[in-house]
């Protein structure tokens, strides 16, 4: 089992969402689309290069995102990652990836 956590902007948080729920992620015993989410300020710097989706090129920006956590069976977690990325607005999402241990 892995924990998946990833920060995404509150307007597309939904869509990023059902996109990895999609992979058979979240799901825990007989419930499906289980996470928790978090609110917070998300901030980064575009270098030379980049193609921001929020922002401009070596400006700093602020952005209000969710931090969205989830387990994920150790058999879908590479389809998971893929469809986050796929399903993003950033060019480099920013996640998290870890095992769990079983007790």
């Amino acid at each position: 089992m892995y924990k998946l956590a990833f920060y995404v902007p509150l307007e597309d948080a939904e869509a990023v969402k059902e996109a990895v729920f999609a992979t058979g992620a979240g799901r825990i015993g007989d419930y499906e689309a289980c996470c928790f989410q978090t609110a917070g300020t998300g901030q980064f710097r575009p270098l030379a290069g980049a193609d921001p989706h929020i922002g401009r090129v070596g400006d700093l920006a602020r952005v209000e995102e969710l931090k969205v956590e989830l387990v994920c069976d150790d058999a879908l977690i590479r389809e998971a990652v893929a469809a986050l990325r796929a399903a993003h607005p950033y060019e480099e999402p920013a996640f998290d990836v870890w095992r769990l241990e079983a007790l």
